[in-house]
């Protein structure tokens, strides 16, 4: 866990607020920002730190669109946060984006019982959480029998991850400058 160079944080602060902003107001988080994230977030790091900080931006897109890729794949997970965390690996290269996807994670989760709780849906979600085990384990995707399991469907009961990916990003942040003195 390292506090990326000042530069890098405010590129890292700005793209993660504007998407927030975005996916929260339209669901979506545009191509125009996440590329712009992507590209910046390789060419800073070759910059600043030539052939090293280059392979780190690389290492770190490939690995959090990899990672977030196939959360895609199974429709647990929107295409604009896919390329949103992979503009935040090539910003802060993947050892220090593995950080921030543990911290996101736990945020969302968090923030997902809380909805859960706040729309009296417990047993439901229990249930769903249940049919998706069982599914998997007969090797179909849960989202092909029910809509409501397909975080592309309307009747789905998502969150705008962009912005819990921005409350991560602000928590590795903190945590950093904490404790990286």
């Amino acid at each position: 866990m390292t506090l990326p160079p000042p530069g890098v944080a405010v590129i890292l602060i700005t793209l993660v607020l504007i998407a927030a902003v975005y996916d929260v107001k339209t669901r979506r988080i545009p191509n125009w920002l996440t590329v712009t994230g992507i590209l910046t977030g390789i060419g800073m790091n070759g910059f600043l730190y030539y052939w090293p900080g280059l392979k780190s931006g690389l290492i770190g897109f490939a690995v959090a669109f990899g990672i977030y890729f196939g959360l895609y794949a199974v429709h647990a997970m929107g295409a604009g946060d896919v390329k949103l965390m992979g503009a935040v690996g090539a910003l802060v290269g993947w050892h220090n984006w593995l950080g921030i996807f543990a911290i996101t994670a736990v945020l969302g989760g968090v923030m997902a019982l809380i909805v859960i709780l706040a729309r009296k849906r417990f047993m439901k979600t229990m249930f769903n959480v249940g049919f998706i085990f069982s599914e998997m384990k007969s090797g179909r995707a849960a989202y092909t029998s029910r809509e409501d399991l397909d975080v592309k469907s309307p009747k789905s009961m998502g969150l705008p991850h962009g912005a819990i990916i921005a409350v991560g990003v602000f928590f590795f942040l903190a945590m950093s400058a904490h404790f990286v003195r």
